[in-house]
């Protein structure tokens, strides 16, 4: 029995407990079990073992290893595949952000939203190679040439403490690096600076005067025995003599011993759950049996043998543990795979003696272990259900709480808890082999209850960090679950808690869904237009949809808007009488007669109560259902633009938002597909759009690019958006255009880069709005990437210098072509970035773009 477990009726934070119960389950038990429709047929080894003992053997040893990374898909799934199911060490990743900078490869989400889905990927992946997952407050912000630049743009102090914190929580013996310290490199700034940080946090975790809120919090110290970079294969980021460390050569290969398979086949399929990043296809990906890797010495004792040289990784190393492993050892001799029931006196025997020793982070994990270990040999399983996946403040929800047992040992279903609200059903019944046994409890929401939000989105943060308020969650891959439950049962006069959740099942197009349960508001808000320009002083209509989640909801609406804003009426009433009942409300809003820009909520009063959520929904075939609610909010800007023209056709790429930007200059838009690239349906535009990456998105874009550029030559404008260098892409504009070669060198990643204007007076720049210094101001995240490599300088005109700090400037940002009576232009400046945050500059900059001619 866990010491959590003894003082769970005394404990302030119940939910801690549970988390500490619930997803330790989750993530050890789902390595354990992988479905058979997804074995590769690789070689087994001479012979297999049942999962339970391999459960056993992995809890006969207490070493720990960590990876540290700096993003979702930066980690080695084959290394933490064989140290958590070959050796059956507890095995971590630590990935200092969650993705949320980087591009989407399968959907429109992007920044908090493509988080969201990448920690979910991760969860994913470690559900199959076997370890766990940890998260720094870290933001991805895109790419970064440098360490000094990520670690300028994060809060420094801050995410090392955050890895100080993992590093207590977690207690390695040995942290592993993804990428090399200097002099090495990793490609990448935030790359570089995982490694910089984790060694930084090796010397210092084991410090009490390091971070000594921690301690006050209680963690305490710790230090690992040794930290080393397992380096590349094929010599990428330098060798060991490089960063001048003693290398270790270790075959991380092998075959799992429950499924047969190679390590790396699982490996394979872990990478593959970043389909987000187009790494769908590793699944089937060669295996082998041997795979060599390489440990770089980055501080601490050398090994020289193995990564555990000179570290008891046995019990007998944790004080009165030697006993626990002779029994262990004992209990696996005698296990009988075809009656595993008959160890569970044994092993009942063991929890007192794990309860005996001191809790720690080590210990308090293999006592769960053990509890998951008894419960799989008596074959007994708990599943908790909820009538609907959402659930409003103030409402009651029915759980139907399910127990089975495939074994013949007596066990009583003695009660069952709900955390929060906290509530017991007492049951006293005696389970039945093969009969499930059920009951129900109806729990009243609190009024009060919080909304369910990522605990890393709940609170507003910095550009380079997010913002947590309870610290103990720092780490922690997702949030607890809304509404905790423990079963309780009685065994030889022992008690067995399994914690679970309530689940909402659906089906699915591959099976049944499983949704937690979340907390909702009665009616959610959102604005027709995330950003609207207003020139100073004059007044516009601003659209609020609201959508209700309960029949007859009904209430005010009103906007909270900046200093010097103005909106008419004060607010409107509504009623909404059947669920998903809309309505739409237009407030006529009137900027301040200076340039300026802000942001409005809308908010809606309901019973007293106050709500501003947006709904955001994320639904991949490949993950769970995500559901985001954050303030509905939309930006408003006062600026002074002008644009000509009137109709402009939209070519969609990989989910941008140039549409409603060109909606908002006023322009007439229509959606292009690949077959609209005619003379006849282009007749009448303007000019064209081409979204982000649509000549690596739209296979079908070759065969009719003659006919576009043939408008072009007719008198049309077309703007080609950034497109990356991948595959074969068909000719990028009417003269010879190039983005080959690597993509660092060919990006501009300081969003204050200074700007230089070759071309002063070409049109882009001064018509219809002169495009001066200060339109480059309050950029956000980067000024743009996978600039043109090459171009025919005789035919485009380069208008803009830009340069990263110490680097020479690149010309081919903003490249236009005159092509007959029309113009031609592409640009790798990131206004897909820039046009949803509102950035004025780029507002008048896209302006003159799409008015070329006109």
């Amino acid at each position: 029995m866990t010491r959590a477990l003894f003082s769970i009726a005394r404990t302030r934070d119940p939910r801690r407990v549970f988390k500490a119960l619930l997803s330790a389950t989750i993530i050890a038990l789902s390595a354990a079990v992988v479905g058979a429709a997804e074995r590769s047929a690789a070689t087994a080894p001479a012979e297999r073992i049942s999962p339970i003992l391999q459960d056993l053997r992995s809890f006969n040893t207490v070493a720990t290893v960590l990876h540290i990374g700096a993003h979702p898909d930066d980690e080695n799934t084959q290394l933490i595949t064989y140290f958590a199911r070959g050796r059956g060490y507890r095995t971590a990743y630590l990935s200092l952000t969650r993705g949320d900078g980087g591009q989407n490869e399968i959907g429109p989400e992007f920044d908090e939203k493509l988080g969201l889905a990448r920690t979910q990927e991760l969860l994913s992946a470690r559900a199959l190679d076997g370890g766990r997952q940890f998260f720094t407050r870290a933001i991805d912000f895109g790419y970064s040439k440098s360490p000094e630049e990520t670690l300028a743009f994060w809060d420094r102090k801050e995410v090392l403490g955050d890895v100080v914190r993992i590093i207590r929580k977690f207690r390695p013996d040995v942290i592993v690096t993804r990428f090399p310290i200097p002099p090495g490199s990793g490609g990448h700034g935030h790359h570089t600076a995982s490694a910089i940080l984790a060694v930084e946090a090796f010397k210092l975790a084991g410090d009490p005067a390091a971070y000594p809120e921690q301690l006050k919090q209680g963690l305490s110290v710790w230090q690992p025995k040794r930290v080393v970079w397992n380096g590349f294969s094929g010599g990428r980021g330098g060798g060991g003599a490089a960063i001048g460390g003693p290398t270790l050569e270790l075959d991380i290969g092998g075959h799992d011993p429950v499924t047969g398979e190679t390590f790396s086949a699982i490996a394979n399929r872990s990478r593959a759950r970043h389909i987000t990043q187009g790494f769908g296809a590793m699944a089937s990906r060669a295996a082998q049996a041997s795979v060599q890797a390489s440990f770089v010495h980055l501080g601490g004792d050398v090994a020289k043998v193995d990564l555990m040289d000179g570290i008891d990784t046995t019990w007998s190393r944790v004080p009165g543990g030697a006993e626990i492993g002779r029994m262990v050892a004992a209990i696996m001799a005698q296990f009988k795979p075809d009656a595993p029931a008959a160890s569970v006196p044994a092993l009942l025997a063991l929890r007192p003696q794990l309860a005996r020793l001191t809790a720690d982070p080590v210990v308090d994990d293999r006592r769960a272990q053990l509890d998951r270990i008894i419960q799989a040999c008596l074959g007994l399983s708990v599943e908790t259900t909820a009538p609907v996946a959402e659930v409003v403040p103030g409402e009651s929800l029915v759980l139907t709480q399910t127990v089975r047992i495939t074994s013949k040992v007596s066990v009583e279903w003695t009660a069952t808890r709900v955390l929060y609200p906290a509530q017991e059903l007492q049951i006293a019944r005696d389970l039945q082999s093969n009969v499930a046994s059920t009951a129900e409890l109806t729990l009243k929401v609190p009024a009060d209850a919080p909304l369910t939000q990522p605990y890393w989105l709940r609170a507003e943060g910095s550009s380079g960090i997010a913002k947590v308020d309870d610290p103990r969650l720092i780490g922690d891959p997702e949030n607890l679950p809304t509404f905790p439950v423990e079963y309780h049962f009685e065994i030889d006069g022992q008690r067995l808690v399994i914690a679970d959740e309530p689940k909402h099942i659906s089906p699915g197009p591959k099976g049944e869904r499983r949704r937690r349960v979340d907390v909702i508001p009665p009616v959610s808000l959102h604005f027709a237009s995330d950003v609207s320009l207003f020139a100073p002083g004059s007044s516009r209509p601003v659209d609020v949809e609201i959508k209700s989640a309960r029949a007859g909801a009904a209430g005010k609406v009103k906007l909270e808007l900046p200093s010097g804003w103005k909106a008419a009426p004060n607010d409107f009433s509504f009623t909404l009488g059947a669920v998903n009942a809309t309505a739409r409300f237009t407030f006529t809003v009137t900027a301040p007669a200076q340039v300026t820009a802000g942001r409005v909520t809308a908010m809606a009063e309901v019973g007293g109560a106050r709500f501003a959520q947006q709904r955001v929904m994320i639904d991949y075939a490949h993950l769970p259902v995500m559901l985001l609610q954050p303030p509905a909010r939309a930006r408003l800007v006062s600026l002074d633009v002008a644009a000509r023209g009137r109709a402009v056709g939209y070519l969609p790429g990989a989910g941008d938002d140039s549409a409603r930007a060109l909606e908002q200059l006023g322009y007439r838009v229509t959606i292009l597909t690949d077959t609209d690239l005619t003379a006849e349906k282009l007749r009448g535009l303007d000019a064209v759009v081409f979204g982000v990456r649509a000549f690596n998105e739209r296979a079908d874009l070759t065969s009719n690019l003659p006919a576009l550029f043939a408008y072009v030559e007719a008198g049309g404008t077309v703007i080609a958006q950034y497109n990356r260098p991948a595959g074969s892409l068909p000719p990028l504009g009417p003269y010879a255009l190039s983005i080959a070669g690597s993509a660092p060198p060919w990006r501009i990643t300081d969003e204050k880069s200074p700007v230089t204007f070759l071309a002063p007076n070409h049109p882009v720049l001064t018509t219809p709005n002169r495009i001066g210094r200060s339109d480059f101001e309050g950029w956000v995240q980067e000024r743009g990437a996978y600039f043109p490599s090459s171009w025919d300088e005789a035919h485009y005109t380069a208008i803009l210098a830009l340069n990263d700090p110490d680097e020479k400037p690149l010309t081919s940002g903003l490249l236009v072509a005159r092509h007959g009576k029309g113009y031609y232009v592409y640009t790798g400046l990131a206004f897909f970035r820039q046009l949803p945050a509102g950035v004025p500059g780029a507002y008048r900059l896209f302006a003159n773009l799409v008015s070329l001619g006109k």
